[in-house]
């Protein structure tokens, strides 16, 4: 049987294409296997986090800027903590449920109504883990500047190829559902060597 005749151009086509899978092999895998470890890191820590002080990643952020601005306003919460009023207000509502906030209204105006962090909540605050979002963002300081806007650049860049531009979301690193949690679990104390392990 006579062998096809295959052009030059043909076979550098075909070579090409093996070049590119053998890419893909590599990074392409490589950037897959990251975003799946993010993920990974992002659901552990939430787990570990909840496990050890009965508090998602979204409500311990929600009384750590209480603790640190308090008193204050529904709506100047939720602008500092980038999540919606409703979604703040329902946080809201299970951390004075646990006795870890309180409200108090305006002594000029009773009409408002400010959030401070109760002896309870402070002290969680001071033995809680570093938020993982903060932790990130500690490392990303150290590093170049030119290295950090290739690094803005490169997720920007996924995020593109995902089609996942419309998508709304804050700056907080924890599962979804820990946003929209319903749990209000009463915390428990916690021994200092567990919280150590954080």
């Amino acid at each position: 049987m006579k062998t096809p005749h295959i052009s030059s151009s043909a076979r550098q086509n075909m070579t090409e294409s093996d070049n590119r899978d053998a890419f893909f092999e590599d990074k392409g895998m490589r950037v897959l296997v990251s975003l799946r470890r993010i993920i990974r890191a992002v659901d552990i820590h939430s787990r570990r986090l909840y496990s050890l002080f009965n508090i998602t990643a979204p409500q311990l952020l929600c009384l750590l800027t209480i603790e640190r601005e308090g008193p204050i306003n529904l709506k100047s919460l939720a602008t500092a903590v980038s999540l919606g009023p409703s979604t703040v207000n329902g946080i809201v509502d299970r951390l004075e449920a646990r006795e870890l906030i309180r409200r108090e209204r305006s002594g000029s105006d009773r009409r408002h109504v400010f959030l401070r962090a109760t002896s309870t909540g402070v002290e969680l605050t001071r033995n809680a883990p570093l938020l993982l979002q903060d932790r990130l963002s500690e490392a990303l300081r150290r590093l170049p500047e030119t290295e950090q806007a290739a690094i803005v650049a490169s997720l920007e860049r996924i995020v593109e190829m995902m089609d996942a531009e419309h998508l709304e979301a804050s700056p907080i690193l924890a599962p979804q559902a820990d946003i929209s949690s319903l749990r209000d679990e009463p915390i428990k104390q916690v021994p200092d060597t567990v919280k150590e392990s954080l």
